[in-house]
């Protein structure tokens, strides 16, 4: 059901012109969906945007004209159709800290063996 959402919420991102925002890029990283089927996350990956909460400004400005055009793609797939809930999805982020941490940690050693002069 997920996958179905991710799919199909990503061509209407392209449609609706919403994967490029002020000159960065928005995609869709993953829907999760709650067990009762009545909620889903959609986590957005956005890629250098100038102002990440303007951006999610716009796209929550337009989720009824989203989730309208996501019901007449999937109407024949459920029965009902969950309540979208837009976050960032920032886990890129947080791999870039974590790697530097470790950097500081462990900073990179040469691995060439030493020359004789």
């Amino acid at each position: 059901m997920a996958g179905l959402l991710n799919e199909e919420l990503s061509g209407i991102f392209q449609r609706l012109g919403l994967n490029m925002i002020d000159g960065g890029m928005v995609s869709i990283s993953s829907v999760k969906i709650t067990p009762d089927l009545f909620d889903a996350r959609v986590y957005l990956s956005l890629f250098q945007v100038k102002d990440v909460q303007a951006t999610m400004k716009k796209i929550e400005d337009r989720s009824r004209e989203i989730k309208k055009e996501l019901v007449s793609r999937v109407k024949h797939q459920l029965r009902s159709m969950p309540q979208l809930t837009f976050y960032v999805d920032d886990t890129l982020d947080y791999v870039y800290k974590m790697e530097e941490v470790f950097k500081k940690i462990n900073p990179p050693t040469d691995n060439r063996p030493p020359t004789t002069e």
